[in-house]
């Protein structure tokens, strides 16, 4: 699991995990495949934004469980959905 901050706040993080190719935006993990997901958006969206604070979930927030996938093809999946987001 690798939990970070994308930034630009709420906007952002949505926009990075919108931005992946490879990895699939679910809110599951521990699978083989690279899996994503911006908790401010999807699983903690019916908390207000200081109930999200308070939960350990601010609005930049986004999660990746990485898979098996050639770690080249991860990165660079990173590296475009990263970009995307300035």
């Amino acid at each position: 699991m690798v939990v970070f901050g994308v930034k630009g706040g709420r906007a952002a993080g949505q926009k990075f995990i919108e931005s992946l190719k490879l990895f699939s935006h679910v809110a599951n993990v521990g699978d083989a495949k690279s899996l994503a997901i911006h908790p401010a958006s999807t699983t903690h969206s019916q908390l207000s934004d200081d109930q999200q604070r308070a939960a350990g979930v601010p609005p930049d927030l986004v999660r990746l469980s990485i898979g098996i996938e050639a770690i080249e093809d991860i990165l660079a999946d990173l590296d475009s959905a990263l970009m995307n987001t300035r």
